[in-house]
């Protein structure tokens, strides 16, 4: 069944569990993610960035998402991803997705403010949550900019007068995670987390969380994060399995094979994740 991440997020907060937000790629990702969820009865979050959307267009992920949670009995949620301007975001929710993100991390505070009040006061009218981004995640989402020069993690007092003025429904924060492959041992900001969280009552988000070890990952959600996104962990699964099965089978032409077994590690890696989360049999 799909459903906004509004209510996801709510039930998470309050039973202290995040839900993971996994980004496909194409229509073996989408099953792989769901076949997880309904094996760990857990709620899910399907969610795409503006590079693949490029790949393919909304509509043809939107398209796939309503199809699988129409089939699926746990809470299925479709999300943009780093929406890279007020006109993604419109064109996501026409398209039916049940939530977005508008990332102005990359622009000045004033700039970040306007840009997330623009799409939340489109958004509120037809009660669909916005997630924003206040401070900045390191490494590189799609084709944007890498961050450099400047302090990563979110200022507490500047979150809290952030979600004053722009009404998102949750915040992405930026306490020492990275986009893309970690080049030594991530670390989370645990205290500048704590600290946030007890400033603000919205749902708290992790990204790049792709490499960063499940204690950290664990504590975090002790601490008050409750939606947590995970992107190149499933890209190397999918790849490893798919190129693992032609390095066997070096003569085969039909796709579905290798690509059934890139499924599979996809949801090996899914599976895992949603046990640390504790979101396993919360759907």
């Amino acid at each position: 069944m799909l459903v906004s991440t509004k209510e996801m997020l709510t039930a998470a907060q309050a039973g202290h569990y995040a839900v993971g937000a996994f980004n496909v790629e194409n229509l073996e990702f989408v099953m792989a993610v769901v076949r997880a969820a309904e094996e760990k009865r857990s709620p899910v979050i399907l969610q795409t960035t503006p590079g693949t959307i490029k790949y393919a267009s909304l509509d043809y992920f939107s398209s796939m998402v309503h199809t699988a949670a129409s089939r699926a009995h746990v809470p299925i949620a479709l999300h943009l991803d780093h929406g890279d301007g007020f006109d993604r975001c419109i064109q996501a929710i026409r398209a039916g997705y049940t939530s977005v993100m508008i990332d102005g991390s990359h622009v000045p505070f004033e700039e970040n403010v306007a840009l997330t009040s623009s799409v939340t006061k489109v958004a509120q009218a037809i009660d669909l949550p916005v997630e924003a981004e206040l401070g900045k995640v390191g490494g590189k989402e799609d084709d944007g900019p890498a961050v450099k020069g400047e302090s990563p993690y979110t200022d507490p007092e500047q979150a809290v007068e952030f979600v004053a003025r722009t009404h998102c429904t949750s915040l992405a924060i930026g306490i020492g995670t990275a986009h893309g492959v970690y080049k030594g041992t991530p670390h989370i900001e645990q205290g500048i987390l704590k600290e946030i969280r007890s400033k603000l009552e919205i749902p708290l988000v992790l990204h790049g969380t792709s490499g960063v070890p499940d204690d950290q990952v664990k504590e975090a959600i002790n601490n008050g994060i409750c939606k947590v996104n995970y992107a190149t962990e499933l890209r190397q699964a999918f790849t490893r399995g798919f190129m693992g099965y032609m390095a066997s089978n070096p003569s085969c032409f039909d796709p579905k094979k290798p690509s059934k077994n890139g499924m599979q590690e996809i949801m090996a890696v899914v599976e895992s994740h949603m046990d640390n989360l504790d979101s396993t049999n919360k759907a």
